[in-house]
């Protein structure tokens, strides 16, 4: 099927629509996962890594590994990625009470990036974690938080993990709010660190995978 960005612009809003901004958790959390992707050549390798809450030690991981069925086009990543990160995700052992995307979810130009795509699609409270910010202006730094806003409405939150260090920025995903969001990324963080662990596990594991793809060993 031809992609058509008309199309695509009104399953973004369709979607922007059903984002759920409060959160939908279990009173504990014991499991956090990421999911990642990389490419080689024509193929997307997205990598899902669940860890445990105590020891931030993985407990499960999945891949998947599919064809690249859409252009890329600025705004509208998620239509390339969330397809392979979905795969991942299902195919892991144990499902994770929240989920960490590499990219953005409410911190978007139409307010559906990648993590609300993946969080929709799986039912499941997601955040968006990207380390470039795509839109929006910074607000004041409080400590090492600082909000991003769009046309004056706060979309996410810019975290740093230390003075002299580049921020992350962080966003809802689906079924979550800001503020817990900003919360477990920091939870999830080892110290020293910039990404939550679970992510940066499946950042790990899809750079690992593709690697040994262009080197031409089986997965």
């Amino acid at each position: 099927m031809k992609f058509e960005v008309r199309r695509a612009r009104l399953a973004q809003r369709m979607i922007a629509e059903r984002v759920v901004e409060e959160d939908e958790l279990p009173l504990r959390i014991e499991l956090a996962g990421g999911v990642d992707l990389s490419y080689v050549g024509g193929m997307a390798i997205a990598a899902a890594v669940v860890v445990d809450v105590h020891t931030l030690k993985p407990v499960s991981k999945a891949s998947a590994v599919l064809n690249v069925k859409f252009p890329y086009i600025p705004t509208l990543l998620a239509f390339r990625e969330a397809g392979p990160m979905i795969v991942a995700v299902r195919k892991l052992s144990v499902r994770p009470h929240v989920l960490f995307v590499d990219g953005n979810g409410r911190l978007h130009p139409y307010k559906a990036g990648l993590a609300c795509h993946v969080g929709l699609a799986l039912d499941m409270p997601t955040i968006g974690v990207a380390k470039r910010l795509l839109c929006g202006e910074l607000g004041e730094w409080r400590g090492f938080e600082a909000p991003v806003l769009l046309e004056g409405e706060v979309i996410g939150m810019a975290l740093r993990a230390g003075r002299g260090v580049k921020p992350i920025y962080v966003s809802v995903g689906h079924k979550i709010s800001l503020r817990t969001a900003v919360r477990l990324t920091r939870k999830f963080t080892r110290r020293g660190g910039k990404l939550p662990e679970p992510l940066r596990l499946a950042h790990a594991e899809a750079t690992a995978l593709a690697r040994r793809l262009r080197l031409g060993s089986s997965l």
